[in-house]
């Protein structure tokens, strides 16, 4: 809070002030009230008025710059209320009680904006959960099958359920840390089930896939790590060359983290692309022009590897190859 300010946003009354203290001094003139009686009082009521304005100032000024210097320091403003000092005055009360009633309405809009937004989260995981089991026991019909048009329909099938299983996934990112279990997961157990899942898409496409997994123990949440992979890998299929696709999927040991890699020879990605594949909604000249995409799966990979404490890298060329690398540290953190 400056002084000068303050003395501008007051000038009014000052001046009222002080022209009342000249027309005092006039009269007394006029009175023939003795000249060094007049200068007195002139003396005595001007330092007054400048003590009064003073003490308004400082008493403003302790309570204000508090105030604002509180709200600098904090990275959540919105907690100001728990710093501001016992208010002293009758505005810097009024001021006080509606900043109270004021975050009092934010924070009744907020839980009622987040539950909400819960109850929609939760009719949506329930939704999926319903169309998952009627997906599943077609699926299983159709393997008793073998007719070509029920092969078609078993991969359209299966390209739902994975459509299905992003959408959930994706409602869930948000909330992941109250889902997570974090325990030593095995790689190869995980790729392995990868494959599975994908063994009819795999063959479907002519799409070799070479796997050198050693028996590597990570930290991370199995299941949230599976759906990962089974994205990646997915992309992979999807964004396949039409002759000799090949996927492979390989780890490595490192001094401080374990690499796994994830390596297709597919139609790669635009360099100018490249930097942006992992933001929200972005298809990407591939994602535009030869398959379909939603440009979310690699956003949701990208938060969830956040989440998870992994790193997360894309190299690739357009035409060649596509590389995608998770980096797992080797740390104690989630071991208690």
């Amino acid at each position: 809070m400056k002084f000068l300010k303050y003395v501008k946003d007051n000038i009014l009354n000052i001046l009222i002030y002080f022209s009342t203290l000249i027309l005092i001094c006039l009269m007394l003139g006029a009175f023939k009230i003795k000249i060094y009686i007049n200068i007195t009082i002139f003396i005595i009521l001007l330092f007054n008025g400048i003590v009064i304005i003073l003490l308004s100032y400082f008493r403003k000024y302790r309570f204000y710059n508090s105030f604002v210097n509180n709200l600098e320091k904090l990275d959540k403003k919105y907690l100001i209320l728990e710093t501001i000092p016992e208010p002293n005055t009758y505005e810097e009360k009024i001021m006080v009680n509606s900043l109270y009633e004021i975050n009092k309405s934010m924070i009744e809009n907020i839980k009622l904006h987040q539950s909400n937004i819960n109850e929609f989260k939760e009719f949506v995981e329930m939704w999926i959960h319903e169309v998952k089991i009627p997906i599943s026991s077609m699926i299983l019909k159709c393997h008793n099958h073998n007719e070509i048009k029920t092969q078609e329909f078993s991969n359209l099938i299966r390209r739902l359920d994975n459509n299905i299983d992003q959408i959930l996934y994706y409602v869930r990112s948000e909330d992941t840390e109250k889902d997570f279990i974090i325990s030593e997961v095995n790689l190869k157990e995980i790729v392995r089930n990868i494959s599975l899942k994908n063994k009819d898409d795999l063959l479907e496409n002519k799409i070799t896939l070479k796997v050198n997994i050693n028996a590597l123990q990570v930290n991370t949440d199995k299941k949230w790590l599976e759906f990962i992979l089974n994205q990646i890998v997915n992309n992979s299929i999807k964004y396949k060359k039409d002759n000799n696709s090949l996927i492979r999927i390989e780890s490595v040991e490192e001094k401080e983290k374990i690499v796994l890699s994830i390596y297709d020879n597919g139609i790669g990605i635009p360099e100018s692309d490249i930097t942006r594949v992992f933001n929200k909604s972005f298809t990407g000249t591939n994602g535009r022009d030869k398959v379909k995409s939603t440009g979310m799966g690699l956003y949701i990979i990208k938060n969830l590897c956040n989440k998870l404490g992994h790193n997360i890298y894309i190299q690739s060329k357009e035409n060649k190859y596509t590389k995608v690398i998770i980096e797992f540290g080797k740390n104690n953190i989630y071991k208690f």
